[in-house]
């Protein structure tokens, strides 16, 4: 049904007043709205431009096809010890990226990381050697690391805007006040005006309201050993990294959790079986020869505490 011409001329209206509270230009908004309208009548044809599947079917039907190029995607991990994991799955998505651009005008437009001072403190920064090793091209990646939250923030809504960047990575720490709901809707019209995506990393960090299409959970999972060339395993050996992935924001009444094995040479996603190695990190002995002796000099073991019965005080 078509929209009465009153209430669409009040849309508009209202759309180019948040335009200038925000700082953006009216006639990118209303071009976006022009496009969005002219284009609702194919929207299969025109979302498939504007997604990056990740190659699994389960996963890709989840989220509709694939990760937006036009919005958010936050990617956070629980605990900083495990921002490996969040930095890991955000550089793999940076990958498939290039290398769906390859062949496309923007093959030679890098990737920009832009992280604030505090996470980089903590989660480290990018190594050249190790971007090339886990299928990105060091050449095509850019990083910047602002002192201040506030200047962060500033240049990840510079590069969004411009275009240039065919993805823009933003790394915080946690879930600082001065990154908000607010701060979010402004990231979000700038990456839907201009069609390019915005991956949140949030290292540390809890589930809050945010404008993000979708919202990972990365946690690091145990990885495989690796194939020979022969067919055989290399006993001992750590193979390509593993993911535990936790869908938590989608259009699914209840998170999915998938295991996924990124192939650095291929860019690509493979599924684990959950019955691949039942055993757990924490349930393999570390040292599989003769446990050690305790020492002599500590203390002994708390005993345990049996049963207790309540008695009645007698005086």
């Amino acid at each position: 049904m078509a929209q009465p011409a009153v209430t669409r001329e009040r849309l508009f209206a209202l759309r180019e007043a948040i335009a200038k509270l925000e700082g953006k230009p009216a006639p990118a908004l209303a071009a976006a709205e022009s496009e969005a309208l002219a284009d609702k009548g194919t929207p299969a044809k025109n979302k498939g431009v504007l997604r990056l599947p990740l190659g699994i079917p389960a996963l890709d039907e989840a989220i509709d096809g694939g990760l937006p190029l036009d919005g958010i995607t936050e990617v956070r991990s629980g605990h900083l010890r495990e921002a490996g994991a969040g930095s890991g799955f955000a550089l793999a998505l940076a990958a498939m990226l290039q290398r769906q651009t390859e062949e496309s005008p923007n093959a030679s437009l890098p990737i920009l990381w832009i992280a604030d001072m505090v996470s980089t403190l903590e989660a480290g920064a990018p190594y050249a050697i190790g971007l090339r090793d886990f299928g990105l091209k060091p050449e095509k990646f850019f990083y910047a690391s602002p002192r201040k939250l506030e200047d962060a923030l500033w240049l990840a809504e510079a590069a969004v805007e411009s275009g240039v960047f065919p993805a823009t990575i933003l790394e915080i720490r946690g879930n600082p006040k001065r990154f908000g709901l607010t701060e979010s809707r402004r990231l979000s019209l700038r990456a839907k005006a201009v069609q390019r995506p915005l991956f949140l990393l949030r290292q540390a960090g809890v589930e809050e309201a945010s404008s993000a299409y979708f919202r990972f959970l990365a946690a690091p999972a145990p990885a495989r050993v690796r194939h020979l060339p022969d067919g055989t395993n290399l006993d001992g050996s750590i193979g390509n990294p593993v993911f535990h992935l936790t869908l938590e924001k989608s259009r699914n009444p209840a998170p999915l959790s998938f295991l996924l094995e990124w192939n650095p040479h291929d860019r690509r996603f493979f599924a684990v079986s959950q019955s691949v190695d039942p055993c757990l990190p924490d349930e393999r002995a570390a040292h599989l020869g003769t446990p050690i002796s305790a020492s002599s000099n500590r203390p002994d073991r708390k005993k345990e505490m049996g049963a207790l019965l309540a008695f009645a005080r007698t005086s």
